[in-house]
């Protein structure tokens, strides 16, 4: 995920099962899904295709952390320390009409929109940023324990990943964590990486960082849905190719990027320095 510990992240995954063991502290943490070995799926999950419905073009400069599509405009919360940015972008034009710069010692995460109010967080510093929609205007800070990566919400809570297989369910108010669930793959190992966030249909669907790396997926570009009750690994989207010009052009420039417009049911995603934006139609699983 972070061009400045890529490399030390084959050594990270290969220590340890779970890269942070201080992301959940003091936590209420939902046991009915811990144990990996009862986790294990008889059958595969469903993986589904995709169709590109438009293309639209994307910022390539940006290094896309977080993803929101909102009345019409798409929000994007960009990373890399000194780069950082919160933007109000036009979906067709890709231009960027407004934006706010984080100070230099912040890299910026993952974004949601929950009751007329833009929340971000930020990757080491352990802040998170709620901002006025529409001037983007600074209202509250709050500070939360381990890493900040990807960020969602549902009715009442905000859903955050960390980097590992634990996501957490934050009480917007306060930033605390009410509670947790764990995700783990088909054959019961944890699901790590668990990056950019959105809620879909009563589904929680993750980027997993660096899905390509033999250590973590070995299948480039695939999307995880979860289920955000017990943690359930429902569903995998394989992405695979959706954007050749860029799969090669950088270590990081990988998939990141999920936004959701629920009153039309569209779907759009992007990569990290991608130059285009996708609104992609699921194709159903192989039979």
């Amino acid at each position: 995920m972070r061009s400045i510990i890529f490399l030390l992240s084959f050594v990270a995954l290969g220590l340890t099962s779970c890269r942070d063991t201080n992301v959940t502290p003091n936590a209420a943490v939902n046991n009915s899904n811990a144990p990996a070995n009862k986790l294990k799926t008889q059958t595969p999950v469903p993986v589904y295709g995709y169709e590109i419905v438009n293309t639209y073009p994307h910022d390539s400069r940006a290094f896309t952390q977080g993803l929101i599509f909102h009345d019409g405009w798409l929000y994007e919360s960009t990373g890399e320390y000194g780069d950082s940015t919160l933007r109000r972008v036009n979906l067709k034009t890709g231009k960027v009409e407004q934006e706010f710069e984080l100070s230099r010692d912040y890299f910026a995460e993952g974004l949601t929109i929950f009751n007329e109010k833009l929340y971000q967080i930020t990757w080491k510093e352990k802040a998170a940023f709620v901002y006025d929609l529409k001037t983007f205007k600074m209202l509250q800070e709050f500070d939360y324990p381990g890493d900040g990566w990807g960020l969602t919400h549902d009715d009442t809570h905000l859903i955050m990943s960390d980097g590992s297989h634990v996501l957490r369910f934050v009480d917007p108010a306060t930033f605390k964590t009410d509670r947790t669930i764990s995700v783990f793959r088909e054959d019961g190992s944890p699901l790590m990486n668990i990056n950019e966030l959105e809620y879909i249909k009563g589904e929680i669907w993750a980027n997993i960082w660096h899905s390509e790396l033999p250590n973590v997926l070995g299948k480039p570009n695939r999307i995880a849905r979860i289920n955000p009750a017990s943690g359930k690994l429902v569903g995998w989207v394989d992405l695979n190719n959706i954007s050749p010009d860029d799969v090669k052009r950088s270590d990081e420039n990988t998939l990141n990027g999920i936004a959701y417009d629920a009153p039309t049911d569209r779907i759009y995603v992007t990569g990290k320095l991608w130059k285009k934006l996708f609104e992609i139609k699921l194709t159903p699983p192989a039979q």
